[in-house]
């Protein structure tokens, strides 16, 4: 693996980083992304690759250990700062095969690579801190 992270990526803030594309090249070889956004972030914009674990931020402590030892994994949020605190914890838990996604789901929609979306889970706010469920249209 140490040979692996020599060749990709770059390291910096403690953690190895992949950008959106490296990301989507590796989940084409087998690698495995770990959106680890909320629940009610998640369900709008999906990363629309093959191997995706949602795992939110909030149950990682309880839930790490269901994770594949033997994949790489990419960790995924919105732009890339909480799932930079993952990547340590699951360091710190034994876990060397683990990336963050630097610019998290925000750079890899901004790049065009391939999501897919729930408009009836969409989102509103002035912006990503004031994220929140849309208002359901009354029956």
């Amino acid at each position: 693996m140490k040979e692996l992270k020599q060749n990709i990526g770059f390291f910096a803030h403690e953690v190895f980083n992949l950008g959106p594309k490296e990301s989507f090249e590796l989940c084409g070889a087998g690698a495995v992304i770990v959106d680890v956004r909320e629940s009610y972030l998640n369900n709008f914009k999906m990363f629309d690759v093959e191997n995706v674990i949602c795992l939110p931020y909030s149950e990682l402590s309880d839930s790490y250990s269901d994770l594949p030892c033997d994949k790489l994994l990419i960790i995924a949020d919105a732009v890339g700062l909480r799932s930079r605190e993952c990547v340590l914890f699951l360091n710190e838990h034994g876990y060397e095969n683990v990336f963050n996604m630097a610019g998290g789901i925000v750079d890899w929609e901004r790049d065009g690579l391939p999501l897919t979306t729930s408009i009836n889970n969409r989102l509103s706010g002035s912006c990503m801190c004031q994220l929140k469920e849309r208002e359901k249209p009354k029956k």
